[in-house]
């Protein structure tokens, strides 16, 4: 198992408030971690928000001791949440600050992932492509559910990018958790939606399959696709090859 990752600030952001983690190696009760976080909030609020939840989740899988993987990571979720919102009401300049969070553990043949908000995790396999395997916390996802609008035209709409949860923004948070299994040669995507708002997912699929590109050349090439157009907010990517 090998894994890639790389943040950009984008082309029309002042600051990158993306933040990103990847360790093929156990931390904690945790095999091992990847996760991308997407900061909201005031100049320095959401970049604050998207690194104090990193490293806070980090923190808590070090030092927990839990019975499951599963219910591992519901407490360390309920756990950063709840930080995240009491710095925010301790310090001023971070009030109403929140992040995104996608968190990825691959265990025994299958990947456990957890999410609040827009940021994604992506599966790609050799036989059956790439789809997407959590569910955004959007308006426009609800929209999508309740049959207000269909998919092929969200990507335009004009409020994608109004997330209907966030860590930290209230004391209670509830994330979702999906599992699903996984073979070699599968390759799992964690972005952020600085990624997945510029760049659909046939290219996506395109860029994963390239068997000529190594998996740091596969997360530049995502990269770069953003940018090219238009690159209208920062850039998160996390690979990792099973």
């Amino acid at each position: 198992m090998k894994s890639a990752a790389l943040t950009d600030i984008g082309r029309q952001r002042a600051i990158n408030q993306d933040f990103i983690f990847r360790s093929d190696e156990a931390i904690g009760i945790l095999p091992n971690l990847y996760i991308v976080a997407d900061g909201m909030g005031g100049h320095k609020a959401g970049d604050y928000a998207s690194r104090f939840c990193v490293d806070d989740f980090i923190k808590e899988a070090k030092g927990g001791k839990f019975k499951t993987l599963l219910g591992g990571l519901q407490s360390i979720v309920n756990a950063v949440n709840e930080h995240v919102y009491t710095e925010s009401l301790r310090t001023p300049e971070y009030k109403g600050m929140g992040t995104t969070l996608v968190a990825a553990v691959i265990n025994n043949g299958t990947v456990t992932v957890t999410n609040v908000g827009d940021s994604r995790m992506y599966l790609f396999s050799r036989t059956d492509g790439l789809r997407q395997i959590t569910v955004d916390h959007s308006l426009v996802e609800n929209m999508i559910q309740n049959g207000e609008l269909e998919r092929k035209d969200a990507a335009h709409h004009p409020k994608k990018n109004i997330i209907t949860r966030a860590i930290g923004v209230e004391s209670v948070v509830e994330p979702d958790f999906f599992e699903t299994e996984i073979e070699s040669g599968d390759i799992i995507l964690l972005c952020s939606d600085g990624l997945s708002n510029m760049v659909d997912d046939d290219k996506m699929n395109d860029c994963l399959e390239d068997k000529k590109k190594t998996l740091e050349e596969k997360a530049r090439t995502l990269v770069d696709l953003a940018n090219e157009r238009g690159g209208k907010d920062n850039i998160s990517v996390v690979l990792t090859e099973i």
